[in-house]
């Protein structure tokens, strides 16, 4: 088989070496609308993680068979047109969960114990010219007996309250918004919010999530909450979150995800500048042994493809 790797940046140099068996690996580490058809020409597989195949690229790629997403989310394929030219679409989950858990504590450890502001006050000779033997001139908070709610309980949301609770925090599992039932277990959503020392957004984006964390939401958590967003970014409305922050309506927030990516420079939490906000540029999901189980998901479903057999396929 012929296969084409869109954008193999993505995957951070982890070794391809798992789809090398099913044959040719050609390789490229971003690609622009312009180069796409061009590299596509003869390939029977193409994995991409974002590069976009709509219904005009795939009319003209008579040799194409499966399309590999070397990701989660597949709004960058045309389904329906992948459907008409009987080319099949599988994708990846599930590979990414244990990085996402560390990526969303480690925001929080660093907010609730401000590890990076004294990390920096060390590089900068601070503890050297203390007259004590540490220094203490930020709070430090435990997380143990801390209300941490939990935004989407899904696998991710489900990993994450696993940890919270080792770490001795009473869990709470936020209902639906709009919701009139609340199933068992769960707390109303808005009365979760209220009662939340920390917020975790484990939820998808989708027409009844966008903007859900706006300047009206963002009021119901107490000043001292911290929020944490390693979904997906237009969950929170930007503007609002850095308003909050400005304000000292909220006291911290951990942010991995924007609305529009790369980052853009007018991005209100792009240019805020206070040390209550921790932002990082979509690498929850990226440790190494993240990607690698994610290469390793993406050349099983070559296989099983090989075998006529249905796994992970959306088409």
């Amino acid at each position: 088989m012929n296969i084409v790797v869109l954008d193999a940046a993505t995957l951070a140099g982890v070794s391809l070496d798992p789809l090398r068996k099913f044959g040719t690996v050609t390789q490229y580490d971003t690609t622009s609308p312009t180069q796409l058809l061009s590299r596509l020409q003869g390939a029977s597989v193409v994995v991409t993680n974002k590069v976009v195949l709509d219904a005009s690229t795939l009319s003209q790629l008579p040799d194409l068979r499966l399309i590999c997403v070397a990701a989660t989310g597949t709004n960058n394929i045309d389904l329906e047109a992948a459907r008409a030219r009987t080319i099949a679409v599988t994708n990846v989950a599930g590979y990414s969960t244990a990085s996402v858990v560390l990526h969303t504590f480690t925001l929080l450890g660093n907010l609730m114990s401000n590890i990076h502001r004294y990390a920096q006050d060390c590089a900068n000779g601070a503890w050297q010219r203390s007259e004590l033997f540490c220094r203490l001139d930020y709070p430090i908070h435990d997380l143990s007996g801390k209300r941490f709610v939990i935004v989407g309980y899904g696998n991710l949301g489900r990993a994450v309250a696993k940890v919270a609770a080792a770490f001795g925090a009473e869990v709470i599992i936020a209902e639906r918004p709009g919701q009139e039932t609340v199933r068992t277990e769960r707390v109303e959503f808005t009365e979760a919010l209220r009662s939340a020392d920390i917020v975790s957004i484990h939820c998808p984006l989708t027409d009844t999530t966008r903007d859900l964390f706006d300047a009206n939401t963002l009021a119901l958590l107490p000043a001292h909450a911290i929020l944490l967003n390693t979904a997906r970014g237009g969950i929170v409305n930007e503007q609002a979150l850095a308003n909050a922050l400005t304000t000292k309506q909220l006291s911290g927030a951990g942010v991995d995800v924007l609305s529009t990516e790369p980052a853009e420079a007018t991005n209100p939490l792009v240019q805020y500048q206070g040390h209550n906000l921790l932002l990082t540029p979509h690498t929850a999901w990226a440790s190494q042994e993240s990607i690698a189980r994610l290469i390793q998901g993406i050349a099983t479903n070559i296989d099983r493809f090989l075998q006529g057999r249905e796994h992970n396929r959306l088409v």
